[in-house]
């Protein structure tokens, strides 16, 4: 399972438990608050740290890449080292 699936899974069951207890506060069960106010902490928590971690391993991928830069392709730097290999290919060929 990728992160996606993996967050996902865990929003569905957070969202769950939250829908399970809200339904038990409409219906006076007021024990349930202090269970619902601590899910809630709980998927907040998660979802931060989820977060930051995305975050490092995808700063992690890019470095292990090579990757440079804001991440934006730049067409004029592309266009100049097309023009130099093919400049290089004629060289080689002579013409």
């Amino acid at each position: 399972m990728d992160d996606i699936e993996i967050a996902g899974q865990l929003f569905r069951g957070c969202a769950e438990d939250l829908t399970l207890l809200r339904q038990r506060l409409r219906a006076g069960e007021m024990g349930e608050l202090k269970d619902a106010v601590r899910t809630a902490r709980e998927l907040r928590s998660a979802t931060q740290l989820m977060l930051e971690e995305r975050n490092k391993v995808e700063k992690l991928r890019k470095e292990a890449a090579g990757a440079v830069g804001d991440g934006q392709f730049d067409l004029d730097a592309a266009r100049d080292e097309i023009g130099r290999r093919l400049a290089c290919l004629r060289r080689a060929a002579g013409g």
